[in-house]
C-alpha cells in the first residue's frame, strides 16, 4: 500500500479576455464548447500549456528544461561532439542513431537528404541527451533497459510536470504530474466577424479598391480557468529534490496565472492579467470548480466580472461544506470584498505557497 502523503496545489482563475482569436480551430475560428447547453468561448489546454513552457524559459535554464522535436538526433549528436570533440558530425550522428534505436524510439530516414528523424514528435530533456550521449560514448555493448534508464534519468521540469506520451512504445511515457482544464467562458459566447481590408501602397492613386478583403472570426468572453499540479508525485519525478520541486510548482503557478496563448496576438493585442485567483493546497485530491458555471453568467449589462468571481466563491464554499474537507490553505487575490481581510499580492501569495509546498513535501521522504 502505498503510504505516499498527497498534496495538490489547485489553481483557480477569472480573466476576461477582449475582442480577440486566442485559439483556433482547423477553420480558423475561435475555440468554442457547448457546457450547461450554451455555447461557451474555449481555450484549449494544449495552446495555455505551450504559453507556459515558453515562460519557464525565463527562469529555468534550458537544461532544466525539454524540447518537442522530431529531430532528436541532432539534440543527441551535438551532446556527443560536446563530449568528444574527435567525433566529427557523421560519427557523432551515426552514435546518436545507433543509441535512439536501442531505446525503442522509431527513426525514419529521408530518402534524399540521408537525414534521420523521429516519426513522431519527441518531448527529450537536455539532460537525457546528454545521458545518452555518455552512454554511447562509454558503452558501445548497451542495452535496451541501459538506453532506457538513460532517457528517464534527471527529468527534465517541464517534462515531469506535462508528462509524454509515445505511441509506439509506452514504456517510454511519462506520466504528467500536473493538469490544465480547458478555459471557459462563464457565460454565453457567439463568435462575431471582422472584415478587414489592406491596401496596395504602390497602386496608381486613381485606382479604386483595395488590394486585399479578408474577414478575422472573434470573440470576447470572461474566462474560468483551472490548473492542478500533484506536488508529492513531482517531487518523485524530479528525484525528491526539494528546492527544484518548490521551483517548478512556483514556476508552474506563477506562468499559469500570467501567461496567455499567442494566437493572433498582433492583431488583437489581447494581453490581459487575471481579474481574480483562488490558489488553494489539499491533501485530499483535486477540485474544479467549472459547475460554479454550468449555469451562465446572464447578461444584464454590468459585465462578468463581478458575477463570476462571486459565484466561484459561492461555489467553493458549497463544494466543502457538502462534500469534500476545506483545503490545507488557501489563498486569494481579486476574490475577498472583507475590508479587514489581508491583502496579498502575486509575489508574497507565491513565497508563502513555497515555504509551505516545502514542508509538505519533504514529509514524503
Amino acid at each position: 500500500m502505498n503510504s505516499q502523503k498527497r498534496v495538490y496545489v489547485d489553481v483557480h482563475v477569472i480573466q476576461t479576455v477582449p475582442p480577440s482569436c486566442v485559439n483556433r480551430d482547423d477553420t480558423g475560428s475561435p475555440k468554442t464548447a457547448v457546457y450547461g447547453g450554451i455555447q461557451r468561448a474555449r481555450v484549449s489546454s494544449q495552446s495555455w500549456k505551450r504559453a507556459m513552457r515558453q515562460m519557464f524559459y525565463d527562469c529555468f535554464d534550458e537544461s532544466e528544461l525539454g524540447v518537442r522535436t522530431k529531430d532528436i538526433v541532432s539534440l543527441v549528436a551535438a551532446e556527443i561532439k560536446k563530449l568528444d570533440a574527435t567525433k566529427d558530425e557523421a560519427v557523432a550522428t551515426e552514435l546518436a542513431v545507433k543509441v535512439l534505436e536501442l531505446t525503442g524510439i522509431k527513426l525514419d530516414k529521408d530518402k534524399k537528404t540521408g537525414k534521420y528523424a523521429a516519426k513522431a514528435l519527441f518531448f527529450m530533456g537536455a539532460k537525457q541527451a546528454e545521458n545518452l550521449a555518455k552512454l554511447i560514448l562509454n558503452n558501445q555493448n548497451a542495452t535496451k533497459k541501459d538506453a532506457q534508464e538513460m532517457l528517464r534519468k534527471n527529468q527534465a521540469v517541464d517534462i515531469a510536470l506535462f508528462g509524454r506520451m509515445v505511441a509506439d512504445d509506452p514504456s517510454l511515457n511519462e506520466d504528467a504530474c500536473a493538469q490544465v482544464a480547458h478555459s471557459i467562458s462563464t457565460h454565453s459566447v457567439e463568435n462575431e466577424y471582422d472584415y478587414f481590408t489592406a491596401v496596395d501602397e504602390m497602386i496608381a492613386e486613381d485606382h479604386a479598391g483595395a488590394g486585399m478583403i479578408g474577414v478575422v472570426e472573434y470573440n470576447s468572453a470572461t474566462l474560468y480557468r483551472f490548473a492542478t499540479v500533484a506536488a508529492h508525485e513531482l517531487y518523485r519525478a524530479l528525484n525528491k529534490d526539494e528546492f527544484i520541486t518548490t521551483k517548478a510548482i512556483h514556476e508552474f503557478v506563477r506562468s499559469f496565472v500570467l501567461s496567455m496563448p499567442t494566437g493572433k496576438q498582433n492583431t488583437f493585442a489581447n494581453r490581459t492579467l487575471p481579474n481574480a485567483i483562488l490558489v488553494t493546497v489539499r491533501k485530499d485530491q483535486p477540485i474544479n470548480l467549472a459547475g460554479a458555471f454550468e449555469k451562465p453568467v446572464p447578461n444584464n449589462g454590468k459585465g462578468f466580472v463581478e458575477e463570476s468571481v462571486q459565484r466561484l466563491k459561492e461555489y467553493a464554499t458549497a463544494v466543502c461544506s457538502s462534500f469534500a474537507p476545506s483545503p490545507v490553505k488557501s489563498w486569494e487575490i481579486g476574490l475577498s470584498s472583507s475590508a479587514d481581510k489581508k491583502y496579498i499580492n502575486l509575489d508574497e501569495l507565491l513565497g508563502e505557497m513555497d515555504s509551505m509546498i516545502s514542508c509538505l513535501i519533504t514529509e514524503n521522504k
